[in-house]
C-alpha cells in the first residue's frame, strides 16, 4: 500500500539554521545625562553621610574639649534660683597664657596675681536672657570686712565671690563661669573679630584703645580687650576730646554692649567648625563649677546665640570711705525691684 505522504523518523530532530537563531538581548543604552547622574550618586551618598556624621563629630569634639576644662567644687556653696537658672559670669585679669607681644591688648604685664575684671549675673528663663552687671567697686561685707566686691575673689577665689554675691546682694547662683584674658583673646580670634558700632572716634591710651573712625568697626582680639577694659574712655566729638566721667560704670555699659555683639556674632555663625574653634580656644582658659555639664553648656549656647539680652547695671550711689577711697554703695530702694527679677 502506497503511503500518501512521507512518514517522519522519530529519531530525527530539527536543527535550525545559524542565521535563524534568536538574537541575544542587548543592554539598554544610557544617555549621557543618565550616565552622569549614575556617576553622581556616590558623591551624593558621601555628602549625605558627612551631613549625618557631622553632628556626631561635633558632639564628640565638644565632649573631648569640655573634658579638659578646669572645674571647681561649689556644690556646698551654690544656692540656686527658685525660678530660672543664674550663671555668675566672671572675667579675670590673669595674664597667664597671654603672649607678651600681643599688640594693643591693653594688658599690663608684670602685674602679679588675679583679680575680677568683670562680674555679672546671666539669667536664662526659657528663651529669655537677662544680664545684670555688678560693679567691681561695689562696697560690701566680704567675709566680715567692708571691701570692694572684687576683693572677695582675691581673698577666697570663686567660693567666697559666690558667697558674697548671694549673701550681700541676695541673688542665688546656679552655676559659675570664669574666663581670663587669654580665653577672651582666643574667643575673639576664633570669631574673626567682633563688630561694635562707635558713635564717635574713641581712644584710651591707658588700655590701648584706638578707634580712628565712627561707625561699625570690627575689633580684633587686642582692640576688643582694650575696649572692654577702658576706664578712661575718651570720644573725639567735633575734634574735641570728651572723656567718659562715669569711670567703672561706663566700662560696665561697654562690656554689656560688647557681650551683646558677641551673642549676635555667634548667632550669625552657622559653621559648626567655627563654633568648635571658639569652644576649643577658650576651653583651656576657663573655669566652671563641678556640676556644669556639657549638655547644659550646649543648651546655654543654643539659647544665647543671637539673643538680645535685657541688660542692666546694679543701681549704686557714690561713697567715700573714711580712708578716702572712692567706692560704690548699693542703692537698695532702686535695686530691690531689679534684684527680685533675678531671684
Amino acid at each position: 500500500m502506497q503511503m500518501s505522504g512521507a512518514q517522519s523518523d522519530p529519531r530525527s530532530f530539527h536543527v535550525p539554521a545559524a542565521d535563524s537563531a534568536p538574537p541575544l538581548p542587548t543592554p539598554p543604552i544610557r544617555s549621557p545625562q543618565a550616565r552622569k547622574k549614575h556617576r553622581r550618586w556616590p558623591w551624593i551618598l558621601g555628602v549625605l553621610l558627612l551631613v549625618a556624621l557631622l553632628p556626631l563629630y561635633t558632639f564628640a569634639s565638644a565632649w573631648w574639649t569640655w573634658g579638659g576644662v578646669e572645674r571647681v567644687d561649689l556644690r556646698a556653696t551654690l544656692m540656686g534660683s527658685q525660678t530660672a537658672t543664674n550663671y555668675l559670669v566672671v572675667g579675670t585679669d590673669s595674664r597667664e597664657g597671654v603672649d607678651i607681644e600681643t599688640e594693643n591688648a591693653g594688658v599690663i604685664f608684670g602685674v602679679e596675681g588675679e583679680r575680677t575684671d568683670t562680674i555679672a549675673v546671666l539669667r536664662v528663663d526659657g528663651e529669655e536672657v537677662s544680664l545684670l552687671a555688678i560693679p567691681r567697686d561695689l562696697y560690701v561685707n566680704v567675709n566680715g570686712s567692708p571691701s570692694r566686691i572684687n576683693a572677695a575673689f582675691a581673698r577666697g577665689g570663686p567660693e567666697l565671690l559666690v558667697q558674697t554675691v548671694q549673701n550681700e546682694i541676695g541673688i542665688g547662683i546656679d552655676h559659675y563661669l570664669e574666663m581670663d584674658f587669654a580665653g577672651f583673646l582666643s574667643l575673639v580670634d576664633s570669631l574673626g573679630g567682633v563688630t561694635v558700632n562707635f558713635p564717635y572716634p574713641a581712644r584710651d591710651p591707658k588700655s590701648g584703645l584706638n578707634i580712628a573712625e565712627a561707625g561699625p568697626q570690627v575689633l580684633d582680639a587686642g582692640q576688643a580687650l582694650a575696649y572692654v577694659r577702658s576706664r578712661s574712655y575718651t570720644e573725639i566729638i567735633d575734634g574735641v576730646d570728651q572723656r567718659d566721667p562715669t569711670a567703672d560704670l561706663g566700662r560696665v555699659q561697654r562690656q554689656q554692649k560688647f557681650l551683646a555683639a558677641v551673642f549676635a556674632e555667634l548667632g550669625n555663625t552657622r559653621n559648626p567648625f567655627t563654633l568648635l574653634g571658639a569652644l576649643d580656644g577658650v576651653a583651656s582658659n576657663v573655669r566652671v563649677d563641678e556640676s556644669l555639664g556639657l549638655s547644659t553648656v550646649i543648651s546655654l549656647g543654643l539659647t544665647i546665640r543671637g539673643a538680645d539680652p535685657a541688660t542692666a547695671t546694679l543701681p549704686t550711689t557714690r561713697f567715700f570711705t573714711p580712708g578716702g577711697a572712692d567706692v560704690l554703695l548699693l542703692d537698695e530702694p532702686a535695686a530691690a525691684p531689679l534684684i527680685d527679677q533675678f531671684r
